[in-house]
């Protein structure tokens, strides 16, 4: 969850390293800091508590001087928000300064051996173990990146570490245990950037290492040495990232959820390019092989996924099941692994995640490997560790986003799944002729479609003004729009801190209805489809118990129209795509009542865009 940021080269450090947290400020965080090699020989820190704001003013007035440094965004796990417990952290002689992402888990036993050998600590923190770890090793060897091994071997839990030191002041050393907080490396002309994340350094390089599971690299400004963590030498593979890096800024919006909104039809039309051939009917996923044999003996499907993910996962199992009449179960990557998860050869675990890097997915991913099934992946970051880690994946070129509450992921995904429904349904021979042809045909027409309501619209902002104080929202859906309900309740709490809970349509006599007053407006997804008589009753039972219904529903449909309060309408499309096009209007509607709400739509307070830490 935490932002890193390193570089070493010919420029000022400090000014680069603060550059990049700030294009990491979506990942959230409650304090950060800045520690540089000044040209004098010492390692000078500066470290704030709250926003970026308040560290780029305290470095305004006393700058950091020298071309080696490493940054740092902290989410507080181990101890409080403090100026003492803010990265980066220092070695008790100010010899070492490290930051790392991730929970040291035996750190406490690790903290007590080292005060028994008179070692002082500053911080309540776990990471102050591995500076005083490293230090103690660099007294002895000399060597920064023997002492970073050395010290590794002790450390229990997933975590990256970028680590610079007095006694080596032409480098920095970086390292990766487990799957938590990925690391990655820019080659630059002469210099060299180190990020958590790929916006941080997309502005100045798009050649990138990724660095993996126990692996270690010793970097200068002109060379790269990477080895293992037991220090066999590697030889680094390097990958161009295509993103452009004005995509990873906000532009003339006000916001990046908005610019994020807005770019949905852009983001289909690239998911969409090159793997469908619209003359034969054809799905074309190069980047997940699999025969006609391999997709006639699939036997389950399991998807894993948290979040906004866990949301499309559940639309993807009507997707698959209905046009690839293959068994599908959606799983909680949080929940999977601790349960005995029924997954093996003929299975596939498919991970959604739109960074490649969400700790409890990885693990989840781990244990369906450990139980013989195929890794199957749909992620929005190239060479990100879900993507590495799979037999093969759909990308899902949604581009950077930025903002937390994710948007274009969520559809772009969506899209992804499609794509492997139809793949897999013509594959199957369960899926052909006629019907074939109208999936195809239908998915044409989708980014046309996504274009008209990803357009902000007068009625969000109106309605935003009439509901803006109330406490608690109540969604409802059916069929492939029930995840809907569940994504449009989600995206409200996320940024509003309205209270909002999706509910299947059909279960809301089944406790929900006894909620229902004028007070707890009920968001109605009722688009024509096979359940849509059903939710119009929802709708009217809703409003015979004096409830306010706000219905999403098809263009010119007069009859859902007259029976709610408010309207929110959308083309019509395929049951399965239209969750795609319902997805729109709610992300609109949560965007614009926090924006009347004055919240911070891009970095809701307490969440953080990747979690890589359980």
């Amino acid at each position: 969850m935490c932002g890193i940021v390193g570089y070493i080269g010919t420029q000022a450090a400090a000014p680069l390293v603060l550059a990049g947290l700030q294009r990491l400020e979506y990942r959230g965080y409650d304090s950060a800091g800045i520690a540089v090699l000044h040209e004098a020989g010492e390692i000078v820190t500066e470290r704030a508590v709250g926003k970026l704001l308040y560290l780029a003013a305290r470095l305004e007035l006393a700058p950091l001087s020298g071309h080696i440094g490493i940054g740092h965004t902290r989410w507080a796990t181990h101890g409080g928000v403090t100026e003492e417990n803010a990265h980066p952290h220092l070695g008790m002689n100010g010899e070492v300064a490290v930051v790392h992402n991730g929970i040291i888990e035996n750190y406490a036993s690790l903290r007590r051996e080292l005060q028994a050998e008179g070692v002082t600590f500053t911080s309540e923190t776990d990471t102050e173990v591995v500076a005083q770890l490293v230090e103690r090793e660099l007294a002895q060897s000399g060597d920064l990146a023997a002492s970073v091994r050395a010290a590794l071997l002790r450390i229990e839990g997933a975590s990256s570490f970028v680590f610079i030191s007095t006694r080596q002041p032409d480098r920095i050393v970086v390292a990766r245990l487990g799957n938590a907080g990925g690391i990655v490396i820019g080659l630059g002309d002469r210099e060299t950037f180190i990020a958590s994340d790929i916006p941080a350094i997309l502005k100045h390089t798009r050649k990138i290492i990724f660095l993996e599971n126990r692996q270690l690299a010793v970097v200068r400004s002109d060379k790269i040495a990477l080895s293992t963590l037991s220090g066999a030498p590697l030889e680094p593979e390097i990958h161009a990232i295509s993103w452009d890096p004005v995509a990873a800024e906000k532009g003339a919006y006000r916001h990046f959820m908005q610019k994020e909104i807005a770019e949905q039809p852009r983001a289909i039309t690239d998911t969409i390019r090159g793997r469908v051939n619209f003359s034969s009917n054809r799905v074309h996923l190069e980047t997940l092989p699999l025969t006609v044999a391999e997709a006639r003996e699939l036997e389950k499907i399991t998807i894993v996924a948290c979040g906004t993910s866990y949301h499309a996962g559940l639309v993807g199992k009507f997707m698959l099941e209905n046009l690839a009449e293959v068994p599908v179960e959606v799983d909680y990557g949080s929940e999977f692994r601790y349960r005995r998860p029924l997954v093996g050869k003929n299975n596939v675990v498919l991970a959604i995640t739109q960074s490649g890097e969400t700790v409890d997915t990885l693990a989840a991913m781990e244990e369906g490997k450990r139980q013989g099934a195929k890794l199957w992946s749909i992620v929005n970051v190239l060479g990100s560790q879900a993507q590495r880690s799979s037999d093969g994946y759909i990308l899902m070129h949604a581009g950077p986003e930025i903002g937390v509450a994710s948007t274009k992921a969520f559809t772009a995904s969506l899209v992804d799944l499609y794509l492997l429904a139809l793949q897999l349904g013509t594959q199957r021979g369960v899926l052909q002729g006629e019907r074939l042809e109208e999936a195809i045909a239908a998915l044409a027409r989708l980014p046309q479609l996504a274009g008209q309501v990803a357009e902000e619209v007068e009625i969000y902002h109106r309605l935003a003004e009439i509901f803006y104080t109330r406490d608690h929202f109540l969604y409802l859906g059916r069929g492939p729009n029930y995840p809907i309900a569940l994504e449009g309740a989600l995206k409200l709490k996320e940024i509003s801190y309205i209270h909002a809970e999706g509910y299947p349509a059909g279960e809301m006599k089944h406790g929900p209805i006894a909620l229902i007053d004028r007070m707890m407006p009920v968001v109605a997804v009722a688009t024509r489809d096979g359940v849509y008589e059903k939710m119009i009753s929802q709708i009217e039972q809703v409003k015979a118990r004096g409830g306010i219904v706000i219905a999403l529903v098809e263009q010119g449909d007069e009859l859902a129209a007259a029976k709610a309060d408010y309207v929110m309408e959308v083309p019509g499309t395929t049951p399965f795509l239209a969750p795609i096009l319902n997805t729109i209007p709610l992300q609109w509607l949560s965007y614009a009542i926090a924006v009347r709400r004055g919240a911070d739509v891009d970095q809701p307070r307490n969440l953080a865009k990747s979690v890589t830490v359980e």
